[in-house]
């Protein structure tokens, strides 16, 4: 009779234990699929990184981390972004794309301002740095107010001339300036540029 009990309690415990799993990991898919805005979509619940600057002044990096263009890298840089005759009009999105996207993510932000004219849909790696023009993975409505006076819009512009000029002198490599104004933007400002 004990020995049948001790059986039973291990059935008992064994589908316990796969309920549970099962459970977990369907919650788990539920939130990889659909996560709360709260968590995954407010730029305010981003997990801190080794950033210099405050939340606000980057994009969140689980809807907007950057993506690059194939059609530009180390050797076409001569005849892309470095060259003087070629231009970023002639790959920029046009503005009917940049103004409808830049509603939709004002919305995914969670921004309490959703006020389009206070934010630019910006690049976060730019144009004249290889970045992709209509990816949304690269553009993102950057405010152009921010908790700090020189965390906007136009101080990254700023940056993104400063290290344009690096990649065309070749002091730095597409690469390394793509990935320095991707991951913190203003650090480049604060240490070289301000």
């Amino acid at each position: 009779m004990r020995r049948r009990s001790n059986n039973s309690a291990a059935i008992v415990l064994i589908v316990v234990v796969i309920v549970t799993a099962l459970i977990a990991y369907k919650t788990k898919q539920a939130l990889i699929h659909n996560p709360p805005r709260s968590a995954a979509r407010s730029a305010q619940a981003e997990p801190v990184q080794a950033r210099i600057g405050p939340l606000d002044i980057y994009p969140n990096s689980s809807l907007t981390h950057g993506a690059t263009d194939p059609d530009i890298s180390q050797d076409s840089i001569q005849d892309t972004i470095c060259n003087p005759h070629w231009s970023t009009r002639s790959i920029r999105p046009p503005t009917h794309y940049t103004d409808q996207l830049k509603r939709e993510q004002l919305r995914e932000y969670g921004y309490a301002d959703t006020n389009p004219r206070d934010y630019e849909e910006d690049h976060l790696i730019p144009l004249e740095l290889g970045g992709n023009p209509t990816d949304p993975r690269n553009l993102w409505p950057e405010p152009y107010d921010t908790s700090i006076t020189d965390g906007g819009a136009h101080a990254k512009d700023r940056v993104e001339s400063y290290l344009h000029k690096q990649v065309c002198s070749g002091d730095l490599t597409l690469a390394e300036a793509q990935r320095e104004i991707a991951s913190d933007w203003y650090h480049v400002f604060v240490t070289s540029v301000r």
